[in-house]
């Protein structure tokens, strides 16, 4: 009976250590930057703006699967509203991430240039000291939602959850 009991305790303590020890993320979202001359002349395309809740979507999931903790932003709601580009204000993620008691911040954007070309980025800071500890950036061609999400898995795969490729990365 102390042997299971022990067990029972031993196990207990390295579920809790190993759910204290989650890495958390305040994720601020992709801002999408447009000038493309598709947009001036005809106007905002939904489809683009639902592409970018697809993508926080899937930043979302990928994350989560791989055990960090994304932070609740309430708390900097409405410094968060009153910023154009988290991924562009000076470090104001990384403030924002510290005030939410975050180890990092993510940002990320995609501009559009044309309906041809468009460049996505995602980075990670440590809310610390902002310095990037993971980031990347891609080109794409097409304006699909299957170009949007080859685009972002390639990023996620190759910078923030590299796969095991059999010893070499």
């Amino acid at each position: 009976m102390l042997r299971n009991t022990a067990l029972i305790l031993s196990a207990t303590l390295c579920f809790s250590s190993a759910a204290q020890s989650a890495e958390s993320v305040a994720f601020f979202g992709i801002t999408y930057l447009d000038s493309s001359l598709q947009t001036a002349e005809l106007g905002q395309d939904p489809a683009e703006l639902e592409r970018i809740k697809m993508l926080e979507q899937m930043v979302r999931e990928k994350f989560t699967e791989n055990g960090y903790d994304l932070l609740d932003l309430t708390p900097v709601q409405d410094q968060l509203d009153a910023t154009v580009n988290p991924a562009k204000c000076y470090g104001c993620d990384t403030r924002m991430a510290t005030k939410l008691g975050a180890d990092y911040s993510l940002v990320g954007e995609v501009q559009k240039v044309s309906n041809l070309i468009l460049s996505m980025n995602l980075q990670m800071r440590e809310a610390a000291t902002g310095t990037m500890v993971k980031g990347r950036v891609v080109d794409i061609r097409n304006n699909t939602d299957e170009s949007w999400q080859r685009g972002m898995r390639y990023i996620l795969k190759t910078s923030f959850f590299k796969e095991d490729r059999g010893g070499t990365q």
